[in-house]
């Protein structure tokens, strides 16, 4: 709701104080994210109940725009910028740069903490030594092995 809010916000004050005659990139695109963000808001709002018949196509439809969402935002980033520095000649180079390490960072942590606890589970994160069974520990296997099998029998 924040994020509505606040993009909201940022549609009033641009509607104020910029010219808006949506004759590039940017301002185009920005109407296209305002619109789908309240489209994503009320997807949110009307969410079908776990177990429900719809909640299959609802997922796919709220995790579809979450993702346009996020794409788009990315790029109308970089066409401000471009847009940016056609009006005023200014270099844009820093900020690009600074955004795309940013949006690196992002990514990459994103896509690490997906593999983070299989990389804890090998032991190889802050010198864990991986588990070596003692005699103590192969003989309760041992035991609930037997147990399992034996309830599995009945």
């Amino acid at each position: 709701m924040l994020s509505v809010l606040l993009a909201t916000a940022g549609a009033v004050m641009s509607i104020k104080n910029f010219n808006n005659a949506f004759n590039n990139h940017h301002q185009r695109l920005g109407v296209a994210l305002y619109g789908i963000i309240w489209l994503q808001a009320l997807t949110g709002v009307v969410r079908p109940w776990r177990g429900c018949k719809g909640r299959s196509a609802w997922f796919l439809a709220h995790w579809l725009l979450g993702s346009v969402v996020c794409i788009l935002g990315v790029i109308s980033i970089y066409t401000g910028l471009g847009a940016y520095h056609e009006k005023t000649s200014r270099s844009t180079k820093v900020w690009a740069i600074a955004f795309t390490a940013e949006m690196s960072v992002i990514v990459f942590i994103y896509l690490f903490q997906d593999k983070w606890v299989h990389i804890q589970k090998q032991g190889v994160i802050l010198g864990n030594e991986p588990v070596r069974p003692t005699e103590e520990h192969v003989s309760a296997t041992d035991e609930m092995k037997q147990k399992e099998s034996a309830s599995e029998n009945c």
